[in-house]
């Protein structure tokens, strides 16, 4: 979905004729460039290592938001205790417990509504498991993106568009036919200002 519709073209400095073909390409960068599919809310699943004394993990895009009004943008949860990696074994005598039962690698709901998190940072607290242990891996599915696309990401779309109009050739900056030889500045096309436009939709892990 194009960040820009027609109608807006005049409102962030475009002509009323530029085709929908430069607002494709500018919200295609946009995408990329915030490493994700889409800015608006979708669904999202990941799979999340707990550090070692936390009961926190950080989720990957933002802001979380709901599907639907008066939902939760948490729609499922699961988490194990797996074999913890070096320097994580357990001291307490909860250890041998825990592997004698086969607990390590064995998934477990948790209930959404235990769950605290902030929609604005992604933070996700997570509860105790039911033998006192906290878990050192999640799964969590849930919903993120922008309910409506706002003036930011509508200005950073038409200024991709002029400043690829701007630039000589598609991007490219220098170029030798008798040696095949291109240099393009692609960079230039999402500058300081559209990235600080971007920053708060920009993926928080790569991937």
């Amino acid at each position: 979905m194009a960040y820009l519709e027609p109608a807006d073209y005049p409102n962030y400095g475009l002509p009323a004729g530029t085709t929908a073909d430069w607002i494709t390409a500018a919200t295609a960068l946009i995408n990329s460039y915030c490493r994700r599919p889409d800015l608006n809310v979708i669904q999202y699943v990941e799979r999340l290592r707990v550090t070692a004394g936390a009961q926190t993990v950080l989720l990957s895009y933002l802001p979380l938001m709901p599907l639907a009004p008066a939902t939760s943008p948490l729609l499922a949860i699961e988490g194990r205790y797996t074999r913890p990696r070096r320097g994580e074994i357990l001291l307490e005598p909860m250890n041998e417990i825990v592997w004698a039962f086969s607990l390590p690698g064995q998934w477990t709901s948790i209930d959404p509504s235990l769950v605290d998190f902030d929609p604005a940072t992604g933070e996700v607290t997570l509860p105790w498991n039911v033998l006192g242990l906290p878990y050192n891996e999640v799964q969590v599915t849930y919903t993120a993106g922008l309910a409506a696309i706002g003036d930011d990401v509508k200005s950073a779309c038409a200024q991709i568009v002029r400043n690829a109009q701007a630039t000589p050739a598609l991007n490219a900056s220098m170029s030798r036919v008798d040696t095949l030889w291109t240099k393009y500045f692609s960079s230039s096309l999402i500058d300081e200002t559209v990235q600080a436009w971007l920053r708060p939709y920009v993926a928080n892990r790569l991937g």
